[in-house]
């Protein structure tokens, strides 16, 4: 599957609004019968553009009321001193996302704890353990504008990398 037709992106665009359709909905919604819905799925699937399927859970609900951003500098940059940093960070749940960023900083995390006491707590006691770390510099969420999870697809469409249907309906 190296291209996504208008099929194929409306189902993405669908999924990504609500995992739970069934097929026969999301068959409906797209435009096709429910077989060939089903199939291009499981080619969406297989080929890694659906990569899984999760709900998504209020953590405030859930207590986690602090969402903090956390720019983390290590000492040296080397390949083995950094995959050991990598698979450290990896391992701890409060850690919700993590990108190797350039510019100031080695890496950008995205912690979330019930609290600021628990954050402080887990700041002296985690990250600061960490291999390799030599500083911290964190921000904090004051309020969320947009947390959308759902991608934007419609690049696709104007890019021409979603080409004209492929034979299959």
């Amino acid at each position: 599957m190296e291209t996504l037709d208008k099929f194929d992106l409306a189902i993405l665009n669908e999924l990504q609004q609500d995992g739970r359709l069934t097929n026969a909905e999301l068959a409906s919604r797209v435009g096709l019968s429910a077989a060939p819905c089903w199939r291009r799925v499981r080619a969406l699937e297989a080929a890694g553009f659906i990569r899984g399927y999760r709900a998504e859970l209020d953590r405030e609900k859930i207590g986690l009321g602090v969402l903090a951003f956390v720019r983390l500098d290590a000492e040296r940059n080397s390949g083995d001193i950094t995959r050991s940093l990598e698979a450290a960070i990896r391992d701890i749940p409060e850690v919700v996302a993590c990108h190797y960023i350039s510019g100031s900083g080695t890496f950008e995390l995205q912690v979330v704890c019930p609290d600021l006491n628990h954050f402080s707590r887990f700041a002296r006691e985690v990250l600061l353990n960490l291999p390799n770390v030599k500083d911290l510099h964190t921000s904090f969420s004051l309020g969320e504008v947009k947390a959308a999870s759902a991608l934007p697809l419609t690049h696709l469409n104007t890019k021409g990398v979603a080409t004209a249907n492929r034979g299959r309906t």
